[in-house]
């Protein structure tokens, strides 16, 4: 019995010290089988990095509400059963252009390492992946205060010779959301301010789409429900976009934009929206989409998301998204 309480009582103390030893606002958490996950927090938002499956945001949360859509599948994972490519849901960043680069399993469902590198503040790294010739290193910085969190993802060069690749996120955020998308129209090249991907054997894009679903009111692209093609294309260059979710929060992606810089997806885009029939996937995909970089042996290349969550009413059956008060809000909650 002595024996017992001496390894209790020294594990205890153990659990203490490392807490003790972590910066504020961080300590290490489980998520369903996702062991030693990184947890950064303040007195309203919590945020969760995995490093199991790519590494990735499992929860970004204000106030007990998750902004992410963590799918069902990810409950099966273990490390001698891990989950299809296919199914890695909630936080995802990737790097691109889509059409262009190659397979990337080991960035994207592969383990990477997590480490804590301050207050609110930890840092994934991924293996080195010899299909692409990079790693990736993703570092996540919440504000003491608010929901900011910054999400930088930095490429780097390992191989022998010049990449180009850009920033591409793809983030699945809860379904049934309204999109929202500010027009830049003297930089847009799309007649109706996006296109439309017509996915299938040809993969049409459509340079002038109607669709009901979305239309253009007070200087916004409004995405009110699925379209006919669930993925969508965007050139515009306001530095933010909003998805308003129906649990009452507007999810906010802040990034920078480069007009005089090459886009390389196929239209040049900076901002793609995938809203899929709930049927086909439960998740809207948000995806800010970064220049293209010409990256030298041994250089590197960083794009950063700057993310919140204001807590904005859902309008009723019937009634419209306020535009105006929404983009006022981000214009002086989001700087």
């Amino acid at each position: 019995m002595k024996t017992s309480l001496a390894v209790g009582f020294t594990l205890c103390v153990t659990s203490a010290i490392v807490a003790a030893t972590l910066p504020a606002g961080v300590r290490r958490v489980r998520v369903l089988n996702y062991p030693d996950c990184i947890e950064l927090s303040n007195a309203g938002t919590t945020v969760v990095l995995g490093q199991h499956v790519g590494g990735r945001v499992l929860t970004y949360a204000w106030r007990g509400k998750n902004a992410l859509y963590l799918g069902a599948d990810e409950a099966k994972w273990t490390p001698e059963a891990p989950i299809n490519r296919g199914a890695v849901t909630a936080g995802r960043f990737d790097i691109g252009p889509e059409y262009l680069i190659p397979r990337r399993d080991i960035l994207w469902s592969g383990t990477w390492t997590a480490e804590v590198i301050g207050p609110r503040a930890a840092r994934l790294t991924s293996q080195p992946d010899a299909a692409t010739g990079v790693q990736l290193v993703r570092e996540f910085r919440l504000d003491p205060a608010t929901s900011h969190l910054a999400c930088t993802q930095i490429i780097k060069n390992i191989s022998h010779e010049r990449k180009s690749w850009c920033h591409w996120s793809r983030t699945f955020a809860l379904h049934g959301g309204i999109g929202v998308v500010p027009l830049t129209p003297a930089l847009s090249k799309f007649p109706h301010g996006y296109v439309m991907y017509q996915q299938g054997k040809d993969n049409a894009i459509l340079l002038r789409p109607s669709d009901p679903n979305i239309r253009a009111r007070d200087g916004f692209l409004e995405i009110v429900g699925p379209p006919a093609f669930p993925k969508l294309g965007f050139d515009a260059h306001a530095g933010w976009f909003a998805y308003q979710m129906p649990n009452g929060l507007a999810f906010v992606k802040r990034f920078a934009t480069y007009p005089d810089r090459v886009y390389g997806e196929v239209a040049g885009l900076t901002i793609s929206i995938w809203y899929p029939k709930a049927a086909q996937t439960p998740a809207v995909e948000l995806e800010p989409i970064g220049p293209r970089n010409d990256i030298a042996p041994g250089a590197s290349a960083a794009f950063t998301e700057h993310w919140w969550l204001l807590e904005n009413p859902f309008p009723p059956a019937g009634e419209q998204l306020d535009l105006q008060a929404l983009a006022a809000r981000v214009a002086t909650e989001t700087r």
